[in-house]
């Protein structure tokens, strides 16, 4: 299949600690300046020294990647690394100062709030503009208009110009826009975080539609179960340079191995033996695919055993990726224990609801400051199977909640 986007050896450089006002110089000095303007950049390239070297930068620097027709590309990185940088080249907002972007399809671009809108001109007729802008008839675009107002919630609104929008409102119809008038390449930053969380849920619905109905999707996000539950592929920058490209998993396991700080142990709050945890075991709950295999509504019920007291202590548990990514943890209410010895603790998560995949269980006892200390865990392989006659976007992104009984034995 032809790509829908090539990025080839695309690089940006910007001027910094100068005055980037407009000068304007005689036709000599413009000559002279286009002139030297290759040289200084090929050895800047080469890493030569120049004059002006310390007043630039690489934003982005030799990135190269291609996109297939109708996947989900996820940008992830540190602020900084190069993400918007980029959606700002395939959105042909910035031009690159090396190399080259082949789009072969209509782009919305969805960036920064105040961008793609004309600030004196109301909602209705900014509608009607950006349907113009992507070529699009004004019958095409009206029969769009009452889904558009609808999904952005500004009826009541939509005849006023949307410089007296607020930065919600704003986003909102500015996402129905993009969303609605019928994107080949949707391309979307992190903007949408402006919104509610409502909001954020009925955008990521939106957007698995767009792509089962076959566009293709740029996304920049830092929520990483997001782009685990969405994104088809991931790209990671760093420095403006691709750190990693592929799988979602692998990419951000790269990603958190990377930037995540080692964690210490925290030690015991007590002077008894060391506080263990022993005897853990997962029963199902519920109807699961096998013995071995759950679904993503299914349930689990996880019991242990812990050696510990006397003292308040909070347990909680973890769903996370092989390589540690957190998906949803949920915590016990503080237990007071009057006095040493083995407790017998229960968590029961009636639905996993967690796409298809493999996971990893964790159990943990902390100090009554929960998280902060943590004095032991311990964890075990979970897989979920996909159920037949589904697809993965028959699934969203939720939080859990679990019921706890923790009790010493009699």
């Amino acid at each position: 299949m032809e790509p829908i986007i090539k990025v080839k050896g695309v690089s940006k450089r910007y001027r910094v600690g100068v005055d980037q006002g407009m000068r304007y110089g005689s036709l000599r000095e413009s000559l002279a300046s286009s002139i030297k303007a290759p040289l200084r950049l090929l050895r800047s390239r080469n890493g030569k020294k120049d004059s002006d070297a310390k007043s630039h930068f690489w934003a982005l620097n030799d990135v190269g990647f291609e996109v297939e027709r109708g996947e989900v590309l996820g940008l992830i990185g540190s602020n900084g690394a190069g993400k918007s940088t980029l959606l700002k080249v395939l959105s042909r907002i910035t031009r690159p100062t090396a190399g080259r972007v082949e789009l072969y399809g209509r782009v919305r671009s969805l960036l920064e709030v105040g961008t793609g809108f004309h600030p004196e001109l109301s909602g209705r007729e900014n509608v009607f503009l950006n349907g113009a802008i992507l070529g699009m008839r004004r019958a095409e675009t009206a029969r769009k208009f009452d889904e558009i107002v609808a999904f952005a919630e500004v009826e009541k609104f939509i005849d006023s110009p949307v410089k007296h929008y607020s930065s919600g409102m704003y986003v909102r119809l500015a996402f129905a826009v993009a969303a609605y008038l019928e994107p080949e390449i949707l391309l979307v930053d992190e903007v949408l975080a402006v919104g509610d969380a409502r909001f954020w849920s009925k955008s990521i619905q939106r957007m698995r539609e767009l792509n089962r109905l076959g566009s293709t999707i740029v996304l920049v996000t830092h929520n990483m179960f997001l782009m685990q539950t969405m994104a088809s592929r991931a790209l990671w920058l760093r420095g403006g340079e691709i750190a990693g490209y592929g799988k979602p998993l692998t990419v951000i396991g790269l990603y958190r191995q990377a930037t995540e700080k080692t964690e210490t142990a925290a030690p015991a709050i007590t002077n008894e033996s060391p506080i263990r945890i022993d005897n853990l075991e997962m029963v199902p709950e519920s109807r699961w695919a096998s013995a071995n295999e759950a679904l993503p509504d299914s349930g689990i019920r996880v019991r242990f055993t812990v050696d510990c007291g006397p003292g308040k202590f909070i347990f909680h548990l973890r769903v996370t990726s092989p390589d540690g990514l957190p998906f949803f943890t949920v915590y016990s209410d503080p237990s007071e224990l009057p006095r040493a010895g083995r407790v017998t603790v229960e968590a029961l998560i009636p639905r996993l609801m967690l796409m298809p995949g493999e996971y990893r269980v964790w159990v943990a006892i902390c100090s009554e400051l929960g998280g902060e200390q943590q004095l032991a865990n311990d964890s075990l392989p979970l897989k979920i199977a996909s159920p037949a006659g589904t697809s993965a976007e028959s699934f969203s992104i939720m939080w859990n909640e679990a019921t706890w009984q923790v009790s010493h034995p009699e």
